[in-house]
């Protein structure tokens, strides 16, 4: 029954070096995404949810999106292909937030494998990705490396 849920790929075993991904869905973010997140983790920066402040003529396109509300969006968005089979997240680094993100923004995701290797695990290896996040325009917000301890297909896919 698992099986039926989860692709038949992204396991360990599946990625290589080089590999490159344009991940087929985005994701506009909004209201929602945007302002309630950033006061459940109390981030006070008032571009992010004072739109009185930021329509005072100062900045020519109001509020911002909190850059870890862009990151975890982009990082959403690529695990289907990079992470459905994830044991666990080891981590994230190098985030860079190049370019703000405006509610309607759509975003989309773009991944590059950049190394495999075995974990201390039989059943799974570590594969390190690059992320990209881009907006309906092409223009690059956000950029990221992620390393995620995958499930190897030898010892998973027939559970």
């Amino acid at each position: 029954m698992r099986e039926e849920l989860t692709a038949a790929t992204g396991y360990f075993e599946d990625f290589t070096v080089g590999q490159r991904f344009r991940h087929a869905r985005g994701a506009t973010i909004g209201e929602v995404e945007n302002s309630i997140i950033s006061k459940l983790v109390m981030n006070t920066a008032q571009g992010h949810w004072n739109e009185h402040i930021m329509m005072d003529g100062s900045t020519p396109s109001g509020r911002i999106v909190f850059g870890l509300v862009t990151g975890s969006v982009v990082f959403g968005l690529a695990s289907q292909d990079a992470a459905e089979h994830a044991v666990a997240e080891l981590g994230c680094t190098g985030l860079r937030f190049t370019a703000p993100v405006h509610h309607g923004d759509t975003l989309y995701a773009l991944t590059e494998v950049l190394d495999v290797y075995p974990s201390d695990r039989a059943d799974a290896g570590v594969v390190r990705f690059k992320h990209w996040g881009i907006t309906q325009a092409d223009r690059l917000v956000f950029e990221g490396e992620r390393i995620v301890l995958l499930k190897r297909r030898s010892n998973w896919a027939s559970r």
